[in-house]
């Protein structure tokens, strides 16, 4: 009996973080625990087991009295995970190429075509989804489920941010070459090589995300015209 109710609150977890991260639960907004239990058709207490989930994730807090709130990531939240994300990822890319055996290679070796052609034909969707699994797999050949875990975790705070690093001009071009470094230093398995090329990798993508903030501050605000001024 203890077993399925674990289940339950672990499925209503996995549902929460559906919802944020595909923006449905904005961040910012509230939870609003008893329309989800209506929905769900589920007890409270299921739900807020699962919030303590999220919480101890990071990605949603508790207010006395007031309840959970979605998280949201401030770009000085940006500047303090970014760099500790390099330093994961770089010691999973010198774990990966001291550990990396042929078969993994050629199959990075794929996975390292499908990027190329996506990038040439300006596919950026397609290209997250094939970089995602091009970082999953060195994480997988790193074989270290500490590193996997804290990689997993910070993770999902940053999705919480929506990020699109990619739409910075001229970044999805040096993001290539970024990966094509990374690969030849895991073909060559040169560990060193390795860890600094994945290690410069994640910095570029938070100069990126900041070239776009401050793009985006830049803008002009478009101003809705008043019916005085449409007469």
């Amino acid at each position: 009996m203890a077993q399925a109710h674990n289940s339950l609150h672990d499925e209503v977890a996995e549902r929460l973080r559906g919802l944020i991260f595909s923006g449905d639960l904005a961040p910012g907004q509230w939870v609003d625990e008893v329309q989800l239990c209506e929905s769900w058709a589920i007890s409270r207490t299921p739900l807020r087991e699962a919030l303590k989930v999220l919480s101890a994730e990071g990605l949603v807090r508790h207010e006395p009295r007031r309840g959970c709130f979605v998280n949201e990531v401030t770009e000085q939240d940006l500047d303090d995970i970014f760099p500790v994300m390099a330093l994961l990822e770089g010691r999973c890319a010198h774990e990966a190429a001291s550990h990396a055996n042929d078969a993994e290679l050629q199959a990075m070796a794929r996975l390292h075509a499908q990027l190329k052609a996506h990038a040439t034909a300006g596919r950026i969707q397609d290209y997250y989804a094939t970089n995602y699994l091009i970082h999953e797999a060195i994480i997988d050949m790193a074989g270290n489920k500490w590193l996997a875990m804290a990689i997993g975790d910070l993770r999902k705070i940053l999705k919480l941010a929506r990020l699109q690093q990619l739409n910075a001009p001229g970044r999805l071009v040096q993001s290539l070459k970024e990966h094509l470094r990374i690969f030849a230093a895991l073909q060559s398995r040169d560990a060193s090589a390795a860890q600094e090329a994945m290690h410069d990798h994640l910095m570029k993508q938070r100069e990126a995300l900041r070239h776009l903030k401050s793009q985006a501050s830049r803008m002009p605000v478009r101003r809705t015209p008043s019916n005085a001024s449409k007469n």
